[in-house]
This record gives C-alpha cells, structure tokens and sequence, in this order.
C-alpha cells in the first residue's frame, strides 16, 4: 500500500467507521447508564432545589477543595492545563475547523497558528507531568490500570502526529506547501483510534462528566449534604 493509498484510507473507509464507532458507543454507553436506573429513595427530602444542587455539583467540583494539599491543587491545575491545551488545538487550529466544517457544516475563525503550536508544546508537557505524578504516587499506580495508561496514549499520539504531520518551514504570508500523505495518514489514523476508544474507556467522561456531576449534586442537595 502506497502512502496515497493509506491517506484515502485514513480519509475515507477508516475515519467513517470510527465516527460510527464513536456515535454508536456514546449512544450504547449512556443507554447503558440509563438503564441501570436507581433504588427509589423514600426518604424525606431535605430540600427540593434539585437544579441548583446539579448546578453545585458541576462547577463547584471544578474548584478545588481547601482540604487538598498543595500536590492535589498542582494536580488539578496541570489537569486544567491539558484539558484547554486540548481544546484550543482541536477547536481552534485551522486544519481542524475544516475537518469540523466538512462533517457538521460548522465553522469559525481559527487561531493563530503559533497560539496553536503553543498550546500543543503545554500540552505534551502537562500529560507528561500527569503520567510522571501517577507513577511516582504509590498508591495511584496501584489504582492504575490499562485503561488509564492507554487512554493517556491516545491522547497524546494525535498530537505528536500532528506535529510531524505539519509543514512550518515556509515563508511568512506564502500559502503552506501540500503536506507529506505518510505522516498526515498516521496522524488521521491516531485520531481514529482516539474516536474508537473515546466511547468505552475512562475518556468517555468527555461527554458524561457533567451529566454525573449534576445526578451527584442534585442527589446531596436532596439528603441536605455538602459537596
């Protein structure tokens, strides 16, 4: 198979079926949550502001705890570092728009590119720092398992693809030379795989963390408890 051949590939019959994976999954996870239901609670509720204890619950987790220590809040701070490193590269990168625009008909402006660039360099180094931090804590490494290390490399490999992939050596103003058909194939390739095991891994709290943080908030709101 020729690089031109793998490129189609990566384009074509490999990206459709990991956008069906990807829907389908998300969709057969939350069912699955769905159906799991609760045990009715006939218990008299302690307060029925329901909506403002969900609301509790997601941003006053977003906020960390006076009671962690000073390595718990660095921890939170890099997680928040990676997580808008993430998103200013696959929202804000002008490739990205595109690809976005091509599927969904959405567009916008995008960033500079060397905000972009930028934003990748912090986060290769915020991922690092979050695998290093469970490694070196025993009792987290003890908790880890092949979920939490593969989905850290899923993570990490569409951006270190991506950077291969891209062509920054050329003149200010010119437009940017075609792209080599290897590297951007491995890096459409990494991306789909992401999509593929988004789903049913620890990083399907893409789309589930917030949804769990209000059940969980309305819930204590309910039995009269703090966050």
């Amino acid at each position: 198979m020729t690089p031109t051949d793998l490129l189609e590939l990566a384009r074509g019959p490999a990206l459709w079926a990991s956008l069906a994976v990807l829907v389908l999954g998300s969709l057969w996870r939350v069912a699955a949550i769905w159906r799991l239901g609760a045990a009715p609670d006939l218990s008299e509720p302690r307060s029925t502001r329901l909506l403002a204890g969900a609301m509790r619950g997601i941003f006053g987790r977003m906020i960390p705890r006076k009671e962690i220590g000073r390595s718990g809040r660095l921890g939170a701070l890099n997680g928040y570092l990676y997580h808008v490193g993430l998103a200013v590269i696959v929202f804000g990168y002008l490739p990205h728009i595109g690809f976005i625009e091509r599927l969904a008909g959405l567009a916008w402006p995008p960033l500079p590119g060397p905000v972009v660039y930028f934003a990748v360099g912090l986060t290769f180094v915020a991922l690092f720092i979050a695998l290093m931090e469970r490694l070196a804590d025993p009792v987290r490494r003890l908790l880890s398992g092949f979920d939490d290390y593969f989905s850290w490399f899923v993570v990490i490999l569409p951006c270190a693809t991506g950077m291969i992939a891209i062509n920054v050596s050329y003149p200010a103003g010119a437009a940017p030379p075609p792209l080599d058909p290897l590297p951007l194939a491995i890096h459409l390739l990494s991306a789909e795989l992401l999509f593929v095991w988004l789903p049913f891994g620890k990083l399907a709290h893409a789309f589930l963390v917030l949804a769990s943080r209000g059940v969980t908030g309305a819930a204590l709101e309910r039995k009269g408890a703090a966050l």
